[in-house]
């Protein structure tokens, strides 16, 4: 009797002490996110609401799509997505739809959200996981940030060597002194192009070309006479094609006083893929070699 006591007291102060081997005493996980803020979690997020589409993309590169339950109305790749519940999104937001969801944390863009929807959302028990990719590099960094997340850092790790690799590998032709134009919003809704700090910058530096509105920052409205003046040898169009009317290129090619610009000579205007390129995911790979293939050839 006295023998069976002792083994319940020893088994007792093992428990306590956490030295059982089937019960490991549980320690915090924690993820800093892209604006250094430090989220703690119990275990990777097996819940996730992801607002942006490149997140979303992210996540099932990872092989973590499972854990959406929510997703921003513009996430539509791959298709696999379209089968999570969709929410309002930007600056329309919904908090409701989202907390609905049950999530144990939303990905937000830096842009996209707001100091007043973090605090709801926190306030209701879920953690918000800010995100803000501007260039490539910030890709690598969101990848790394979300594998983290989702308890799938090598996966992650992986993903940014292949696309690292990918870039490494193709030989830029070009010694800096062609130009290339890239037109992300359409004459029609005023032109907006993409400068240094963007990655169209430097999927251009990365082909041995020059981006020809390098001297502006980020994301920014100009003119057509200032196109006109730089004088594109490649222009590059992000707008999209409903099969209506003329098509993206078309309408580039037939713009009335852009006759004698050398990109409208050659015709070497593209319509690359719109959510490729202008997404901050590993798909900006593709839009790549899609440029590269342009500008070069197969």
């Amino acid at each position: 009797m006295k023998k069976n006591i002792i083994i319940v007291l020893l088994l007792c102060a093992l428990l306590l002490c956490g030295c059982g081997k089937n019960e490991p005493a549980q320690s915090g996980y924690t993820v800093t996110d892209m604006t250094d803020r430090v989220i703690s979690l119990d275990a990777p997020a097996t819940r996730i609401v992801a607002l942006s589409a490149s997140d979303c993309e992210i996540l099932f590169a990872l092989g973590a799509g499972d854990t959406l339950v929510g997703r921003g109305e513009y996430c539509d790749y791959p298709e696999a997505v379209e089968s999570v519940p969709s929410v309002q999104s930007g600056y329309e937001t919904n908090l409701e739809q989202i907390i609905g969801l049950e999530p144990q944390v939303v990905i937000m863009t830096k842009m996209g959200q707001t100091v007043e929807q973090v605090e709801a959302l926190s306030n209701a028990g879920i953690a918000v996981v800010v995100s803000d990719a501007q260039d490539i590099d910030g890709v690598y960094r969101s990848i790394a940030l979300i594998g983290s997340l989702v308890g799938k850092s090598a996966q992650a790790d992986a993903l940014c060597k292949s696309m690292k690799s990918s870039f490494e590998n193709i030989d830029s032709k070009g010694d800096g002194t062609e130009t290339i134009y890239f037109e992300v919003s359409p004459l029609e809704y005023g032109l907006w192009t993409a400068g240094s700090g963007t990655f169209m910058d430097e999927l251009a530096s990365l082909m041995g070309l020059k981006n020809a509105f390098s001297d502006v920052v980020g994301w920014a409205e100009i003119s057509q006479e200032q196109v006109i003046a730089r004088n594109p040898d490649y222009i590059v169009t992000i707008a999209m094609y409903y099969g209506e009317g003329a098509t993206p290129v078309d309408e580039i090619m037939a713009r009335a006083g852009w006759q004698d610009m050398t990109a409208i000579k050659n015709g070497k205007v593209f319509n690359a893929d719109s959510n490729e390129i202008s997404r901050p995911s590993p798909r900006l790979v593709n839009a790549f070699e899609s440029l590269y293939e342009f500008v070069y050839g197969a």
